[in-house]
């Protein structure tokens, strides 16, 4: 990426704030925001997108993806967050997609791929466990073969959108003997199939995001596998590697930044706007530095991607860093809201409160300390950098 724009990519960021201009407004915002709106609204958000063919810009241009280079992907990436306009799930599109297409039969592709594209499938990730979670090859829910047929039983826990989805991607087990990773099986589930109950789990900000799967006797078709038996292990790692770069939260963080900015700009300090405040200011900028490093980092994994390569230490570099900037811009949200955010009973009349953002700054500040433990802990992230990119 270079410093300065050239004039086809200033046109093109004038084009892509044109589009968010067009598309994406305050009510649409409050309606992603809202549970009882969400899919439906999200659903919408992402649909726009694709009918302007910009729904996939990590993907190959020959299964549906923008074509666009890394500088444009940094412009529209920049583009949403001053908007204030949400990426779209990340579980169909930043997830299972990219294992479909590079490991998945032609069948799997025709079937799966346009529904990720548009919207119309709604996905969700099968993989912690209540006894596996940062060590994933320890899961224990089991497939077994039964003809053209698994029969699933176990559990899944910390199932985000589950009650939304329509499939699950699922690691199970095939196969007890030899090494844990080896006997790891990667599945697509019908979550309609008999004997998959969902239970919801909710949040420390009071939200249902999660919850708990079972299943009992599940019979999943052998044709919905991702690649040979007992070999899901590796898909996975590719998967990992694409959901960690994608947790870096860039494009959230510069959201939040704005945000904050705007708020405190308005926020009383002892007679002057909290924005003036010389330690705020310190605050703000250390964490703006370090985006922008952070910003840099993916923009080079990004380049490697492009180049056919796949990211490695530098996708656990990115979670790790990443997570840690989410927290940060939250604490920061949290400190500006004060005293409104206090935990509030659920019929409260935030109207009468004289700030109307202290709660939705305390529901990120909650839902935000998990974000340094899902998809491999940050502890995880540590060992992982540690032993393949400094050979400890």
């Amino acid at each position: 990426m270079h410093a300065t724009f050239s004039a086809e990519e200033l046109a093109f960021q004038e084009e892509v704030r044109a589009f968010l201009r067009d598309n994406f407004n305050d009510d649409m915002a409050a309606r992603i925001r809202d549970p009882k709106t969400f899919k439906a609204a999200t659903i919408e958000w992402q649909k726009k997108r694709f009918d302007k063919g910009w729904v996939a810009p990590g993907w190959p241009v020959e299964y549906g993806g923008c074509g666009w280079s890394d500088t444009q992907k940094y412009i529209f990436d920049s583009a949403l967050a001053e908007a204030g306009a949400p990426d779209v799930p990340p579980f169909g599109l930043k997830m299972v997609g990219p294992v479909i297409y590079t490991f998945g039969t032609e069948e799997q592709k025709q079937q799966f791929l346009p529904g990720i594209l548009n919207g119309d499938t709604w996905w969700c990730q099968g993989y912690s466990e209540p006894g596996a979670g940062s060590d994933l090859a320890g899961l224990q829910t089991r497939a077994e073969r039964d003809g053209d047929d698994y029969v699933i039983n176990g559990t899944k826990i910390w199932t985000t959108y589950a009650q939304y989805a329509d499939w699950m991607f699922a690691l199970v087990r095939t196969d007890n003997s030899g090494k844990p990773q080896q006997g790891i099986s990667f599945l697509l589930i019908d979550m309609r199939t008999p004997g998959i109950t969902v239970s919801p789990i909710i949040a420390i900000d009071g939200e249902h995001h999660l919850n708990e799967v079972s299943f009992e006797n599940v019979r999943v078709p052998v044709v919905n596998r991702i690649g040979e038996e007992n070999q899901g292990w590796t898909y996975a790692k590719a998967l990992l590697s694409h959901e960690r770069t994608a947790l870096s939260g860039i494009a959230y963080c510069k959201q939040v930044l704005n945000n904050v900015r705007k708020l405190a700009a308005d926020e009383n300090d002892d007679g002057q706007p909290l924005l003036n405040n010389p330690t705020f200011q310190a605050r703000m900028a250390d964490i703006e530095m370090e985006l922008m490093a952070l910003e840099y980092t993916e923009l080079r994994v990004l380049a490697t991607v492009a180049n056919g390569g796949a990211p490695g230490m530098e996708s656990s570099l990115l979670k790790l860093k990443g997570t840690e900037l989410q927290q940060a811009v939250q604490n920061l949200f949290f400190d500006v809201a004060g005293l409104y955010g206090s935990v509030l009973p659920a019929d409260a009349d935030l109207s009468s409160l004289g700030h109307d953002y202290g709660d939705q700054a305390r529901r990120e500040y909650m839902y935000g300390r998990a974000c340094t433990i899902y998809g491999g802990s940050n502890e995880v992230q540590k060992n992982i950098i540690a032993k393949f990119g400094l050979g400890l």
